[in-house]
C-alpha cells in the first residue's frame, strides 16, 4: 500500500493522541469522519497501523533506576540469551548491536537489589559494562512527519 499525506495527517494525529475521533481528525484535515475511519481501517489491515498506546508518566508512578548494559557475549547460546531478554520484565528495550559488544539493552528497576540480580542473571551469558542514567535529556516519541513524508513519497 502507498500512503499518501493524507494519511501521514491522520497517522501525526493519531500518534499525539490515538483516540481521537474519526470525525474529530476529519475535522482537522477537511474529510469526513467515514473517509478517515476508511483510511485508517485501510492502514490497519496493511500492518501501517499495528496498535494504540499510551505514553505513561512513570516519574509520577514511581521512581526507579534507568540504564543501559553492553552485552558481550562469551557463549554461542545466543538463543538462550534472546529467551531470556525477552521474557525479562526489566529490560525494556534490547538491539543486536555492531562494534563493541554484541548487545545493547535498555532496563529499569526499582531498588539496587533488582539491578543487582538482573546483572546476576546476565552473567550466565557473558560480561557487561554498566550505564545508570543521570538524567534524560531527550525523549523523542513524538510522530516525526517529515521522515513519512519523504520516506513514502518516493
Amino acid at each position: 500500500m502507498k500512503i499518501d499525506s493524507t494519511d501521514i495527517q491522520i497517522l501525526k494525529i493519531l500518534a499525539n493522541h490515538s483516540r481521537t475521533q474519526w470525525k474529530d481528525i476529519g475535522e482537522q484535515i477537511h474529510m469526513t469522519g467515514q473517509a478517515v475511519g476508511n483510511r485508517i481501517r485501510k492502514m490497519e489491515d496493511e500492518g501501517i497501523i499495528k496498535s494504540y498506546t499510551i505514553n505513561i508518566s512513570e516519574e509520577t508512578i514511581k521512581n526507579g533506576m534507568l540504564g543501559f548494559l553492553i552485552i558481550y557475549m562469551e557463549t554461542t547460546r545466543h538463543g538462550h540469551f534472546i529467551d531470556f531478554v525477552t521474557t525479562c520484565n526489566d529490560i525494556i528495550e534490547a538491539h543486536r548491536i555492531s562494534g563493541d559488544g554484541c548487545y545493547h539493552l535498555k532496563f529499569k528497576v526499582s531498588s539496587n537489589e533488582q539491578l543487582n540480580t538482573l546483572l546476576q542473571k546476565l552473567l550466565e551469558y557473558g560480561n557487561y559494562s554498566l550505564y545508570l542514567s543521570v538524567n534524560q535529556l531527550k525523549k523523542d516519541d513524538q510522530f516525526n512527519e517529515q521522515y513519512y513524508l519523504n520516506y513514502f513519497e518516493k
